[in-house]
């Protein structure tokens, strides 16, 4: 991404999320916060690009849009990824529940973007500290429009911005209250595919290296896929914005490069298995991206 630029992944997701919280039913992952930290001009953009995509005529407000006229968007919603995004964040906070019950404390968002976690769960906010990790201009971004919207920071919450191209993760938690001898619990999302494997593999090392033993990071990837018109299109959307996409990860061979920084692979989802946990039983046609993977690594 652009150095002083917002990440525009981040915005897009913000919305798919809020799209899903107000139009879908069952509900993947319910992000009704989501909708207030788009700016009204920016989901104005974003909607007049679905538009164009579709040839039709989106309604005022796609957050607030019926069923039925929702439904043209549902191949577009799709295609944008907004399973994936649900799935991952679902799959993500369900296990951040279970590790809370088993005596995390603190919990590291890298890359949050627009994430209203600290917002949105005050019942596990009481019980942890919560780090956002984000490029500064995001972080920016976010925190400008949280004072716009006049919504208390809660003390729990602590804002820490880090180029991951630039700078470690260790040497940006350094001089907050991150306590390297309590149990943590990091997730990454849509963030791997962005940058270099190298600077992956740093941020995953810096992970093995300041949280003791029995932590755990959830984070997805894509995989390696041949080149179909989809993710040709996807690819070349990503390179015009700026977030163009670099790294994939051969899912058999995970393990053992995670080893080699000091994790061990707890669990690995396939396309198939996201599918069987969160889309088997609907009926509106979202499903399982098959270039995506959820892994779940733990500190050894």
């Amino acid at each position: 991404m652009k150095e002083d630029q917002v990440s525009l992944t981040a915005i897009m997701t913000a919305y798919l999320r809020a799209y899903h919280a107000m139009n879908d039913t069952p509900k993947i992952f319910d992000d009704f916060l989501a909708c207030h930290l788009i700016p009204e001009e920016r989901r104005a953009l974003i909607e007049q690009g679905f538009s164009r995509a579709l040839q039709i005529r989106v309604p005022e407000s796609g957050l607030a849009c019926s069923d039925q006229a929702a439904n043209p968007l549902l191949s577009l919603m799709q295609a944008m990824g907004l399973p994936h995004v649900l799935s991952r964040s679902r799959y993500t906070e369900d296990n951040l529940d279970l590790a809370v019950k088993q005596g995390v404390e603190q919990y590291v968002i890298l890359g949050a973007g627009m994430d209203t976690f600290a917002f949105r769960r005050p019942d596990l906010l009481r019980q942890v500290q919560v780090f956002e990790v984000d490029h500064p201009a995001t972080q920016t971004f976010k925190r400008n429009r949280l004072a716009e919207l006049g919504w208390e920071i809660p003390s729990h919450l602590h804002f820490v911005p880090v180029d991951f191209t630039k700078e470690s993760l260790t040497d940006a938690l350094k001089g907050t209250l991150y306590d390297v001898q309590t149990k943590s619990f990091f997730s990454w999302l849509g963030v791997t595919m962005y940058l270099t494997r190298d600077e992956v593999f740093a941020t995953l090392r810096s992970i093995a290296e300041i949280a003791p033993e029995g932590s755990a990071v959830i984070f997805d990837y894509f995989v390696p896929e041949e080149d179909t018109p989809h993710m040709k299109e996807m690819r070349e959307d990503l390179r015009k914005i700026g977030e163009p996409m670099k790294t994939t990860f051969d899912p058999s061979t995970l393990a053992f490069e995670l080893e080699s920084l000091g994790l061990r692979l707890h669990e690995n989802l396939s396309p198939s298995d996201i599918q069987e946990r969160y889309f088997q039983s609907r009926t509106d046609g979202y499903y399982a991206s098959k270039h995506v993977r959820f892994a779940w690594a733990v500190v050894e």
